[in-house]
């Protein structure tokens, strides 16, 4: 039975990681295409890509191919990725931070007098 356990387990696992590299990979698709039809067509390779070894059920296997194809990515990942510009290494990213502790700021300034 224990060993019926670690082969869930690793099985589980395999799975999570395929799934993490197939979002990251389809993400960095998005970096390469410059048009929507141009990202469908290489979205679809690279789903094909992925369903060419789901019928392979060696475990080794799988975490070589897994290995392997996580090296891919790695060498294929596009250098300048784009970075929606509000999230955190965007351009708009604390374009306008918070003023610190102690700065005051007056919204009608110049209509003091004028109440």
């Amino acid at each position: 039975m224990a060993s019926t356990a670690a082969y869930l387990a690793r099985r589980a696992a395999q799975k999570e990681r395929v799934r993490i590299l197939y979002r990251r990979a389809l993400k960095d698709t998005l970096n390469w295409a410059v048009h929507r039809h141009l990202f469908y067509d290489d979205a679809s390779n690279l789903r094909e890509r992925f369903e060419e070894n789901r019928h392979v059920e060696d475990l080794d296997t799988i975490d070589r191919l897994i290995t392997d194809a996580e090296a891919t990515y790695n060498k294929w990942r596009h250098p300048d990725p784009y970075i929606v510009p509000w999230a955190p290494g965007g351009s708009k990213f604390t374009r306008n931070p918070t003023p610190p502790q102690g700065i005051e700021i007056v919204y009608n300034y110049g209509r003091e007098d004028n109440d």
